[in-house]
């Protein structure tokens, strides 16, 4: 069975071996042969599939397939997202209404040359993290059908993990775009909220909700991610991403992760969780990352605002507005908890609010000492029959890991970790602070190819990465070689700047070092007869690069520094015409010596 994974589909379009409209039918047929497995609630109709399919050659044709970067790949999206000509139900028949526009991330992705398959089941108004709560049915776990397959986005995860699809549209609150992509052995992309625009969303909780996204790999989530973000005048919470932001970012050599420590480590019972998150503590450190165990607390504290303070009152708002107040079409499971929200009253959103913006205050003192947060996506899985039997404590389980994320403004990106002993896949989650997407698809990435592990529920391999275009943002690395350094007089400007070191180095072999004649600054010159010198790499957030370059004295400057293994930085470096007076002290081999 061909993978619909990005690197197999665009090697085969690019052979020639495979056409949109063939990969239509082999979707028709794939479908067709799972039969009623809970996945779809609406399905594009045949003929306009294989139209659109067809089209989509003829335009490949007009404009060549590099101006499609999505083209011929299929796609789902979850039905609480509108698409032009199918009804959008939220997973409740009394609110069904048929969409006359698709919304305009669903008319980015087939702009791009993405093929529409259908709309996707989810747990009813994208309330809950099971995949259990929908009148029409419950999608099957690939892995075993007596469990979960995770929600709310269930029917997107799933089509993805059984390879009906290249990859699918979510939408994640509370971690509705993560919890099913750990149940089904894929990706998902909880992009930084505002990035892809919410218009044509069903609102489940409208300050929270994001768009995500399900695919077979992270740098296939990305390659979606970079297509579907724009800035949406249409879009209240749309947010314009910052200058040099881009999906996929540089892969650092060195990084600093969070852990939790023992006391918040929590898999409810599950044996084989503790080893797995070890597991993957391990693999990041392998692959350059330092682990950092920090206090979990205040992510704790913004995690418990979604189900029980003023975000529920808005998840409220939300499902009764789009019901027009009559809660009798609800299922029940779903009717309990937003009527939790009854009881929450102004004075108590005010509270509310003052703990979030408390929690992000101390959460921003975490991410000082850290790049990015390590977590497991759920500390265990449950059976069908065990959520039925307890749909909400148990539900309340499975977002320990995810439900804080939002309302804390991070990114997240959830990928494969491993398999429990019973066969069901474990994932892992990595977070960072908003607009840091690009950093977590890197180093994702990098830690799904040292998994090995195969695609979804397919069983396919995991294909080689595909060279892509790479931003530094958000840092950029700086080697400072004299009075910047670690505990001289000018390094305090680069703290003030929320700069981090990194690591020591050398330059290569053809530098001279300088003491220029002021005795405060060294000048570093590329040159013949040089020799290494050391420098010290300080990560320096993009958007306060200017700051900083603004506050370099002449005849010093930032320029390309080349470091012992022809590895380029930016860094220091004097102009040259000003070493005439300056004494040369290459010899000492840096500026502390």
């Amino acid at each position: 069975m061909l993978s619909f994974d990005f690197a197999t589909m665009r090697q085969g379009y690019g052979s020639g071996e495979v056409r949109p409209t063939e990969i239509a039918r082999e979707v028709l047929a794939r479908i067709a042969a799972c039969g009623n497995n809970g996945v779809w609630i609406s399905l594009v109709d045949p003929d306009r599939l294989l139209a659109a399919a067809a089209s989509l050659e003829e335009r490949a044709a007009a404009v060549g397939t590099d101006a499609l970067p999505l083209f011929g790949l299929p796609f789902a999206v979850k039905d609480n997202i509108d698409v032009g000509g199918l009804p959008t139900t939220a997973a409740c028949p009394g609110f069904s209404r048929f969409a006359v526009r698709s919304a305009p991330v669903v008319e980015r992705l087939i702009a791009a040359g993405a093929l529409l398959i259908g709309k996707t089941n989810l747990d009813q108004f994208a309330t809950g993290l099971t995949g259990t709560r929908s009148p029409y049915g419950i999608p099957r776990n690939p892995f075993d059908p007596a469990y979960i397959p995770g929600g709310s986005s269930s029917g997107s995860a799933v089509a993805v993990s059984t390879g009906l699809v290249a990859f699918a549209l979510g939408t994640d609150t509370a971690g509705s775009g993560r919890v099913p992509a750990s149940f089904n052995n894929i990706v998902g992309l909880k992009p930084t909220r505002g990035l892809i625009s919410a218009a044509g969303v069903v609102p489940a909780c409208r300050s929270l909700d994001c768009v995500s996204i399900f695919a077979l790999t992270v740098q296939d989530a990305a390659a979606v991610h970079e297509v579907a973000w724009a800035l949406d005048p249409g879009d209240p919470y749309s947010r314009r991403a910052p200058a040099g932001f881009g999906a996929f970012g540089a892969m650092p050599p060195r990084f600093a992760f969070g852990v939790l420590p023992d006391s918040e480590r929590e898999f409810f019972g599950d044996e084989d969780g503790p080893a797995l998150y070890e597991a993957a503590i391990a693999r990041l450190v392998r692959i350059g990352g330092e682990a950092v165990t920090i206090d979990f607390a205040p992510f704790r504290d913004a995690a418990s605002l979604v189900y029980r303070g003023a975000w529920l009152a808005e998840r409220l708002a939300a499902i009764d507005d789009a019901v027009g107040g009559c809660r009798e079409m609800l299922l029940p499971v779903t009717r309990e908890i937003i009527e939790r929200g009854t009881t929450i009253r102004g004075a108590g959103v005010f509270r509310d609010f003052d703990r979030l913006t408390a929690a992000r205050g101390e959460v921003a003192a975490v991410w000082r000492q850290i790049d990015l947060l390590l977590v497991p996506t759920t500390g265990t899985t449950y059976k069908i029959a065990e959520i039925e039997a307890n749909p909400v404590a148990l539900n309340e389980n499975l977002g320990r890991y995810t439900n804080f994320v939002n309302p804390l403004d991070l990114a997240a990106v959830a990928f494969p970790n491993g398999f429990r002993r019973n066969g069901l896949p474990d994932g892992v989650t990595l977070v960072g602070p908003a607009f840091h997407d690009l950093l977590l698809a890197a180093i994702g990435a990098r830690f799904q190819q040292e998994t090995g592990l195969p695609l979804g529920a397919t069983g396919a391999p995991l294909p080689r990465p595909e060279p892509r275009r790479r931003s530094n943002f958000p840092y950029l690395p700086i080697a400072v070689v004299g009075a910047h350094l670690s505990g001289e007089p000018l390094n305090g400007e680069l703290l003030a700047l929320g700069a981090r070191k990194r690591r020591t180095a050398r330059t290569s072999g053809d530098y001279r070092l300088y003491a220029l004649p002021d005795g405060k600054r060294p000048g570093l010159v590329r040159g013949a007869g040089g020799a290494p010198i050391e420098v010290e790499i300080w990560d320096m957030p993009t958007g306060n690069i200017g700051a900083f370059l603004a506050g370099i004295a002449p005849p010093l400057g930032l320029g390309t520094v080349i470091l012992e293994r022809g590895e380029p930085v930016h860094g220091f470096l004097c102009e040259a015409h000003c070493i005439s007076d300056a004494r040369d002290i290459t010899a000492y081999g840096g500026w502390r010596a």
